[in-house]
């Protein structure tokens, strides 16, 4: 399987049922606490249809970590796919995102990290992103946690 189809598996694979504050809490709280096992430091934020609902900066983070997350929110928010998906699908094509879509690469950053929170039957609502680790590290972080939040709460 090629990392462009492992990624829409992702995408296929990690939606939700529904989704709550409370729900928004309890994932940043995992991301946070996977990024404490793993001794790294991210800026975590979880956005359910335009609301930031969870955001954290670990110690060790930056303004800058911020930006990123809001950078790859917008390209999450325009494509409907993970900010990794399309960064990887550009670079399939060799262009990239600012080439091919004519954006801004100040307002979009297409490296991983941040993804799209999906509401089975409804599509894209919102966003749970990291910033803080190479691109991958950021993905894998995230697609983690959200796998095993769906595995612990909801039926599949």
């Amino acid at each position: 399987m090629s990392l462009l189809q492992e990624l829409l598996e992702h995408e296929t694979q990690l939606q939700f049922d529904s989704f709550s504050n409370q729900s928004a809490w309890e994932i940043g709280q995992a991301l946070k606490q996977a990024a404490e096992s793993r001794s790294v430091s991210v800026a975590i934020d979880v956005t359910l249809n335009g609301q930031c609902l969870f955001s954290y900066s670990m110690p060790g983070t930056s303004p800058d970590n911020q930006q990123w997350i809001r950078r790859k929110q917008n390209v999450v928010n325009r494509y409907h796919h993970s900010s990794m998906y399309i960064g990887e699908y550009y670079r399939s094509k060799g262009k990239t995102l600012a080439e091919s879509s004519l954006v801004d690469p100040l307002e979009f950053a297409d490296h991983g990290g941040c993804f799209p929170l999906i509401i089975k039957g409804c599509g894209v609502v919102g966003s749970i992103s990291v910033s803080g680790l190479p691109q991958l590290e950021d993905h894998l972080l995230v697609v983690e946690v959200i796998g095993n939040y769906l595995s612990a709460n909801q039926s599949t």
